[in-house]
């Protein structure tokens, strides 16, 4: 039976590697794959999904309004056979999106692999991440470590300067430069977002 599989992780953990790799796999044995990714991620410019050691192979583009069992429906009436859906940046798929995602699991037998981030830079879930936690019928996690040599698991948004940002859009695209994988003590002695929800805004404020 085909599965909906959420792999997941904090930034720079090799996600779209790994995607690429697995989407390798298939195509090496004959098989075939439809890659997607968000369409306003467009630092490189062509719809393709790169990885940060060079990698590249081509994607379709999804949307908020984009239909993604459709557009599967579509990939299958084109080239006849379709082995896998591999979907990049997951996070960014909404709750009907996901709903869509286990329909072409259980309804076109074709098997799901997202690959994403659980929160955002405030330790917030994105909407995607949320639901494939919930209904992905595999969860597996992409590991990663923080400067101190412990697993990180949190996001943290940084200026040109290195210092941590607290407020900004949830989107914000970029990489190395913009972010940091960190563990929740390096996360939480940073950002005052945890602090905030647990004690109340003046807790953070205490020396």
């Amino acid at each position: 039976m085909a599965k909906l599989y959420f792999y997941y992780s904090a930034m720079n953990a090799g996600k779209s590697t790994t995607l690429l790799q697995s989407s390798y796999n298939y195509r090496e044995r004959g098989m075939n794959t439809l890659l997607l990714a968000p369409r306003f991620d467009d630092r490189f410019g062509d719809p393709a999904i790169y990885s940060r050691i060079g990698l590249k192979q081509e994607a379709l583009l999804f949307e908020k309004g984009t239909n993604i069992y459709y557009q599967t429906e579509e990939k299958i009436d084109e080239i006849g056979a379709l082995h896998c859906v591999l979907i990049d940046e997951a996070h960014f798929l909404t709750k009907s999106q996901v709903a869509q995602l286990v329909s072409i699991t259980k309804k076109l037998h074709v098997p799901v692999l997202c690959y994403g981030l659980r929160s955002d830079f405030l330790g917030e879930p994105f909407e995607g991440s949320q639901y494939l936690l919930t209904w992905a019928d595999e969860l597996v996690e992409i590991k990663t470590i923080c400067h101190c040599g412990s697993k990180a698991t949190m996001n943290m948004r940084i200026d040109e300067e290195g210092s941590p940002v607290s407020k900004g859009n949830q989107v914000h695209i970029g990489g190395n430069e913009s972010y940091l994988s960190v563990c929740m003590k390096h996360f939480v002695e940073a950002i005052d977002a945890i602090e905030e929800i647990a004690f109340g805004k003046t807790h953070s404020n205490r020396s």
